[in-house]
């Protein structure tokens, strides 16, 4: 980063809702190395208090206990702030299929309270977390930002409204927003239990059980999986950049390169079983395709690189050896 986005940062108060989940809670403590005042507001629903313990007690860093869906929360949370990324929003395709209502509260309804609130104090730019969920079933491939099919869930229906409400936010009430379309994010504190685990923290500790994995379908599906560095440096170029032209769009934040999921489980094998060489021999298993999910997905980045200056240092087979290592140091202790 330039020497005035940097200045940019560390003399900000920053607000990053769901900053005790995987991306926020990397985000919240980015932002602490850069000297930022940050504010963390988080309801715990699917973040953890222990991706805070080594940021809780920092000086600059203030959590609120909250929720989105509640407006004084809201309010609160962005006193004084200069920026805020929102991160908060309930994930998994899966998730909104068996309860879209609660997936609409959460991610269309909390998310136009943050969008007044943000409003109301005079935030100077709202950055948010989009997805490439939205691309649905636009079957053409990379996906461009200005391309996109019919939402195939209520999840990528709730984002795709995220990105219509900003626009309207920004050319009704003069609000800059950018969005960001996370193309599968992976890395350090991304959660593998649970019924809606992602499929990299999910196949690392099955893994490290000496389970074998399921993959949905034949495992020709493919996925344009991006390191949690990348995600990191996008969102701040994202908040700090001064070019007017790159401020409400919205933009994808990947690596553009597609992985099938036959190819990730053989490439987890190979790195973890560094660690434990059993590994190397654990079959993969194979279940059916999984309702709502896009057979392929690979962004272009071209517009970030141009517009933001977006430079990811990440590809998967690097990152993936940063988060095993984490998963090694971490799940097995």
């Amino acid at each position: 980063m330039n020497s005035e986005q940097l200045e940019t940062l560390s003399s900000s108060k920053i607000l990053v809702t769901g900053g005790a989940g995987f991306i926020g809670s990397n985000l919240c403590e980015e932002l602490l190395k850069h000297n930022c005042e940050v504010v963390c507001l988080d309801n715990f629903a699917t973040g953890k208090r222990e991706n805070l313990n080594a940021i809780i007690d920092a000086p600059k860093f203030t959590l609120i206990e909250g929720d989105i869906r509640n407006i004084d929360d809201c309010h609160k949370a962005v006193e004084g702030v200069d920026y805020v990324l929102h991160q908060a929003a309930l994930g998994s395709v899966p998730r909104s299929i068996n309860d879209p209502i609660t997936s609409n509260d959460v991610n269309v309804s909390g998310f136009l309270n943050m969008l007044i609130a943000s409003r109301d104090a005079n935030v100077k730019r709202f950055v948010y977390a989009a997805s490439s969920s939205t691309y649905g079933d636009s079957e053409s491939l990379p996906k461009v930002e200005d391309k996109i099919g019919r939402p195939l869930s209520p999840y990528a229906i709730t984002k795709y409204v995220n990105e219509l409400y900003a626009d309207i936010f920004h050319k009704t009430y003069g609000l800059d927003t950018v969005g960001l379309r996370y193309f599968n994010v992976f890395g350090r504190k991304q959660d593998p239990n649970g019924a809606y685990a992602a499929v990299i923290p999910k196949f690392v500790l099955q893994f490290l059980n000496n389970e074998s994995p399921v993959i949905n379908g034949d495992g020709t599906y493919s996925r344009d999986f991006t390191y949690i560095d990348n995600v990191i440096q996008m969102n701040l170029k994202a908040m700090t950049s001064s070019n007017a032209n790159a401020l409400n769009q919205v933009y994808n934040v990947a690596y553009g390169e597609r992985t099938s999921l036959k190819e990730l489980a053989e490439l987890l094998k190979t790195y973890l079983s560094e660690f434990d060489e059993a590994i190397a021999n654990i079959p993969v298993k194979h279940g059916p395709n999984r309702a709502g999910d896009i057979p392929h997905s690979l962004a272009s980045i071209d517009k970030a690189k141009k517009l933001l200056d977006y430079d990811p240092q990440f590809g998967i087979e690097l990152g993936l050896k940063e988060a095993v290592k984490w998963y090694w140091e971490n799940l097995k202790k």
